[in-house]
């Protein structure tokens, strides 16, 4: 792989020296078009919301703040229905429903079990949830914008209404994790 070496003036007047690296080379079956990046995209996010319903009972276990729990337990009946209307969007699109690892979510759903370990249960433990939950909604809230907008692109209809039915009930979950964050929780871990 070709190195290239760039030299900038930094505001201080130092000069600072990066180096950048050529291309990467793309697989051999990697996406050509929309509808290839659109279907990988697809099938990321499913194995990512299937992921997410096995981790959000352990989170819910491991959370003391009832409205916490509450907020946890609403948000797996929900996520069930993105994995129906994932599959939806599937059969619209003529394809098997088929997951693919996502990594991003793996990531996101290990740093979470990592809090959960590193905190004595009660107030801290709760804000670390919240602070791992809100990681995750957000990776969604920008997975399902994507979606949508390549679905509109597509002209994908019946995908682009689920996404954005999908959308919603995720920002919807990221501002009730900031209520209940803000409500005295947060407070309460100090």
């Amino acid at each position: 792989m070709e190195t290239k070496t760039a030299t900038k003036k930094a505001t201080t007047g130092k000069t600072t020296t990066a180096k950048t690296t050529a291309k990467t080379p793309a697989k051999k079956n990697a996406a050509k078009s929309l509808e290839d990046l659109f279907e990988d995209a697809l099938k990321d996010i499913y194995w990512a919301e299937k992921a997410l319903l096995k981790a959000l009972p352990v989170m819910m276990k491991n959370a003391t703040d009832e409205k916490l729990k509450k907020g946890i337990d609403k948000h797996i009946t929900e996520t069930e229905g993105h994995v129906e209307r994932l599959e939806e969007c599937f059969k619209a699109l003529g394809k098997k429903a088929q997951a693919k690892k996502c990594d991003a979510m793996q990531g996101l759903l290990d740093e979470g079990k990592s809090i959960m370990e590193e905190t004595e249960p009660g107030a801290v433990r709760d804000a670390g949830i919240i602070a791992a939950a809100q990681k995750v909604e957000h990776y969604e809230i920008a997975t399902y914008g994507t979606l949508a907008a390549f679905a509109k692109v597509l002209k994908e209809e019946e995908c682009l209404k689920n996404f954005l039915s999908t959308l919603e009930e995720e920002k919807k979950c990221d501002e009730l994790l900031t209520k209940v964050a803000d409500t005295n929780l947060n407070s309460k871990a100090m």
